[in-house]
């Protein structure tokens, strides 16, 4: 799809994914591409309006999602170390009795459902009278 798009379509998507906050910042405005479109064939790729939309520094970029990922491992430890395993199991528990519940119910229905659809079973009732 990407092949039959104009030159310049083409080289303005290259340029977006050098300036990821512009993307950003068209869809929290909801302005759309189109303005920005506009203004980088006006003005050119180089131009210093589109300093402020680059990425800074990708190496603080990657660290700060590393960060965040031990962060979030941190918490995830935490959370783990503060689980009362008593209380999950009786949790476990209960929600078996309830799912065995639910799984007899289900199965009463499915037997009477067979026999609703077939009342009086195999018997013919017109058996037993002649013309």
């Amino acid at each position: 799809m990407s092949d039959n798009l104009h030159p310049s379509v083409r080289e303005f998507k290259a340029f977006l994914q050098q300036h990821p906050k512009l993307v950003e910042e068209v869809r929290k405005s909801g302005k759309g591409f189109q303005t920005y479109y506009e203004k980088w064939a006006l003005l050119g790729a180089d131009d210093p309006f589109w300093d402020q939309y680059k990425e800074k520094d990708t190496g603080k970029q990657k660290h700060k999602t590393s960060q965040s990922k031990a962060e979030w491992v941190d918490r995830l430890v935490e959370m783990s170390e503060n689980i009362d395993l008593d209380k999950m199991q009786k949790q476990v528990h209960n929600l078996n009795n309830t799912i065995s519940t639910v799984q007899g119910l289900l199965s009463q229905f499915q037997s009477s459902g067979n026999a609703s659809q077939q009342p009086f079973g195999n018997k013919n009732l017109l058996n037993g009278f002649k013309d």
